[in-house]
This record gives structure tokens, sequence and C-alpha cells, in this order.
């Protein structure tokens, strides 16, 4: 079965689901609410708009809330516990919603009615959308515990603590759903204990077309102390690519450290990074606001907008905004849109940082600058899609050619949107050199490996408070 056809077939039964376990509640309602004899019940489904309202929203309800949170990502590597916890946590959110649209108007003769109601609904739809995704993945686990389904593997490693997880990896019954392509080396003289089992492809070097051409999907990284640095790299390629599941032999300060967290008791502890730094549902949450909060920002910040405009005009001669080509997510080219704060071609002779003694600036780029009103038709950006209002801050290629060159694991802050405001905006401030944009991207690759909804919240309080008190570098 392949990926598709297992992920229609997950929806298919979620939407059989939250069809039977709607007309089954309709029909609990009317025998135990209403007395309704079940001959009658088939008149009163017919005569009833309710009902088929909420057989048109109910798959589709369900459905979404499921993608939501994330059910549908992975379906090749689910756990039934995971599945549980999931299932009972989405349905009870889901009957709660569910209830209170379609339910809660009932002529009941007692207020237990409706919790008796709640209860039916909630067991109905977590017995009819649990049953069969546990048959299903427990089909799908039996086949890549049988080797019939499996994920097309690397091990990044050749010393002994390779050859330890290759062993542990073929020893272990039921497979662990690993296919092993090869293996690659950190270098071409290092030790190489695995060359009579496994197909020598390469070096960490050559390892993204290695990927490539073997359609990898998963990397077990086994890199003693001296070579970790190796490792920042390959995060960055396992962002890149998306769907390659990065996991890492620990060493034993990991174990000891607290860092070794698996669900798995029969196989070898490997530390799980993930290419996600969000959840699904706080993906989408923090797209809605980021939508709902610019819109609201441009409406309002209007008239403002008129004026610091007449101010541009009248400052200096020249275009009233500026564009500048930025790169965002994924890398993807976009243009930054600012009020002018400089005077027109200031960058003649090429890209240059400014400072606070930067002759370029005009009077009133200056006073923009203190408040950070230049920034604000980023939301426009931000609306679009192109950025986020939380984010790493967007970089010039010219200026990321030169980070990288020093600091390799750069790219991972193009894993997400860049933003108006960041952490590293918040404890750094803006950067005059390439030095200043290396110290502010430590805060920022912080950022990226602490998000959440919570945490932009407080970096936008920060930011909000920084701007008023002119407390910004």
């Amino acid at each position: 079965m392949n990926k598709k056809r297992l992920l229609f077939t997950y929806i298919a039964f979620d939407i059989l689901a939250a069809i039977a376990s709607w007309v089954c509640l309709y029909v609990y309602r009317k025998v135990v609410g209403e007395s309704m004899s079940f001959g009658a019940i088939g008149n009163a489904m017919m005569a009833d708009p309710t009902f088929f309202w909420g057989l048109l929203l109910a798959p589709t309800f369900w459905v979404f809330l499921h993608a939501f949170f994330g059910y549908y990502n992975k379906v090749y590597r689910k756990s039934r516990l995971n599945e549980l916890k999931t299932t009972i946590g989405v349905t009870i959110f889901g009957v709660l919603v569910f209830f209170f649209l379609f339910i809660l108007d009932d002529i009941v003769t007692s207020p237990r009615d409706y919790i008796k109601y709640m209860f039916c609904y909630f067991t109905l739809q977590f017995l009819l959308t649990y049953i069969p995704r546990v048959c299903i993945t427990t089909r799908i686990n039996r086949r890549i515990h049988r080797g019939l389904i499996g994920f097309n593997t690397i091990i990044v490693g050749s010393d002994a603590k390779a050859l330890q997880v290759y062993n542990s990896l073929q020893q272990k019954l039921p497979a662990p759903g690993n296919f092993l392509i090869g293996y690659v080396k950190v270098e071409d003289n290092s030790e190489d204990l695995l060359g009579e089992h496994l197909t020598y492809l390469g070096t960490i070097a050559q390892l993204p077309d290695i990927v490539s051409q073997n359609h990898i999907e998963e990397l077990i990284v086994t890199l003693h102390n001296g070579q970790r640095k190796h490792i920042d790299s390959l995060i960055v390629l396992a962002r890149d690519h998306g769907n390659i599941s990065l996991r890492i032999a620990p060493q034993q300060q990991d174990v000891l450290l607290g860092t070794v967290k698996t669900s798995s008791v029969m196989y070898e502890p490997l530390i799980d990074i993930t290419p996600e730094y969000l959840p699904t549902w706080q993906r989408i949450l923090k797209r809605g606001f980021d939508i709902v909060f610019s819109l609201i920002a441009l409406i309002l910040l209007l008239p403002l907008y008129i004026f610091l405009a007449i101010g541009v005009k009248k400052s200096s001669p020249g275009p009233i905004f500026y564009r500048q080509e930025r790169i965002g997510y994924h890398g993807k080219p976009f243009h930054i849109i600012k009020f002018r704060s400089m005077k027109d071609n200031a960058e003649t002779s090429g890209p240059m940082l400014s400072s606070k003694s930067d002759d370029r600036i005009t009077p009133f780029g200056k006073f923009m600058r203190q408040y950070r009103l230049d920034e604000t038709p980023q939301f426009y950006n931000v609306l679009i899609g192109d950025m986020s209002l939380v984010g790493p801050r967007p970089e010039r290629q010219y200026y990321i050619d030169q980070i990288t060159e020093r600091v390799p694991y750069y790219p991972l802050l193009l894993g997400i949107k860049p933003g108006i405001t960041s952490w590293g905006q918040v404890k750094f401030g803006y950067a005059e050199n390439v030095d200043e944009m290396i110290e502010r991207l430590r805060w920022d690759i912080l950022y990226i490996e602490n998000m959440s909804i919570e945490m932009d919240i407080k970096i936008l309080i920060y930011t909000v408070m920084i701007v008023l008190k002119k407390e910004g570098k």
C-alpha cells in the first residue's frame, strides 16, 4: 500500500466514522429524549434540517480537526499508544464543539440528558474512529516488522559505534523497518568497520547527492564526540529535504543528561530529530494570527502611513517606499518593504549595513528608525505570506554567504518564515556587521528550537516595550 492510498484509507474511515456516529447519536436522542419509535425516526430525519446539516458538516469537521492536529502526517510512522492519546484528545475537543453547534438546542426533560448525549457522542465517535485506525495501523506495523515495508536508510559513520548500531538493527525481531542502503564515512581515511557488511556510498561531503539519488528517508548518525561538529550540517540536510528522519546514536553523556527519549522498548535507543519546528495545529494558528493581526494593523495604521509618507517625501528626493530583495522561507527570495529612511541610491557601491552614525540616513529616517516605524509596511509582507510577525530577521544573500562560511548551520533559519521581530532582535537588536549578525544568530537558533505560540506572544510584548522605551539597538 503506497503512502497516498494509506492516507486515503485513514481519511475514508474517519469520514464513515463521523457519519455513523452522527446518525447513531440522532437515533439515540430521538429514542431516549423524545421516546420516539424506531418507525417514526426515519420520517423525523427527513423532516429535520439539523440532521442533514450535521450529516453534511460532520465529516468535513472531523477530517479538518484531525488534519489540524497533525494526525495525517507520517502515516507509515504511527504508534498505537500515541494514536490512542491523540484520538482521545481530539475527540473530546471535537465533541464539545460539535455538541454546542448542533445538540444544545434539543428539548430535554433534565440537564442530565445533555450529559448523556455528550457521553454517547464521545463514545460513538471515539470507538468508530479508533477501532478502524488501530486495525489499519496494526496491519501496517506488522508489514513493517516483517520487512515488507521499510524506509531507505543510510548509516552515517563507520567505526565501532556504527557497527554496534548496524548489528542491533540486523538482529532485532520484529524488524525496525530500516532498509539499509549503505553507509558514509566522515572522511576517506576514517576507520571502516562496515565495509564487509554494507555498501560504501561516499563521505559526509557527498551526502546531499547520495540522499537525492537513493531516495533516502532516514539517516542514522553514529558519530563520536570528535566528529559531532558534522551534526549541524546533517540537521540542515534533513530540514532541507523535509521528509528525512534524522536519528542520532547517543553518547553516554546524552543518556545522563536525559536527552534520550524513546517510546520503543525493543529497539536501539536513538535521539529523534524532527524537521518540524511546530505541530500542525500551531502552524495553522500562527499563520491565522499573522493574517488577522497584520490586517488589523494595516487598517489602524493607515493615518500613520499617510503622515510617514508625507514625511519621507519631504525629507529627501526619491520614492516613499524602499524595496529590497531578502531570502525567506526555504531560501526563496522576496522583496521586503520599508519606508525609505536613507537617501535615494544609498547603495550605489554595493551592499552596505547601516549604523547609528550613518550619514546616508535622513533626519526623518532617524526619527522613524528610533521607533522602528520604517518597518511597519512589512505587515503587508506578513499578510501575503512572505513573512511572519515573529521569526528570524531576513538577510540578503550577500551576507548569508559570508555568515554560512563561518557558521554552517545558518540555513536552519531558512526552515521557518522570517519575521518583523525576533528573539535575536529583542536580545541584540540590529546588526551593523557580519560579526554582530553571527552574535545575534545564537538567539534566533534558540528561538527555532523553542518555537511556540506562547513564545511568539512574549517576543511581541517585549518588542513593544523596547520600542516604547526606545531601548533597542
